[in-house]
């Protein structure tokens, strides 16, 4: 599952604030890896991803203490667009492709 957050926000400690709550969040079981990127058009627009093992455990990270502390806050000043994604194909480096069915809809392939 990938969590995609956008945010507009143009303070100094933004990306200070956003790896204090990567940190809370990479603290919690089922977390995979995540990323704070900005954009390179537009230096206001920034994304913080995350990849979990399942929804479950994004959802259940999401009520933990600490995550509730440091990631909260933050994540309550995002963008409201669709943030949840199943991941349905994987490309590894060189084009393998991994196909997941998804838990949703049928295979859209």
């Amino acid at each position: 599952m990938i969590a995609i957050t956008h945010f507009r926000d143009d303070s100094a400690d933004f990306a200070e604030r956003a790896e204090t709550a990567l940190a809370a969040l990479a603290a919690r079981p089922g977390y995979l890896r995540g990323s704070l990127g900005r954009s390179t058009d537009d230096t206001d627009a920034w994304v913080l991803l995350t990849e979990w093992e399942n929804v479950g455990s994004y959802r259940r990270a999401l009520g933990g203490y600490e995550v509730k502390l440091h990631a909260t806050p933050l994540l309550a000043s995002a963008i409201d667009l669709p943030g949840g994604f199943e991941v349905l194909r994987d490309v590894a480096p060189g084009g393998g492709v991994i196909a997941s069915p998804s838990d949703r809809t049928p295979d859209p392939a």
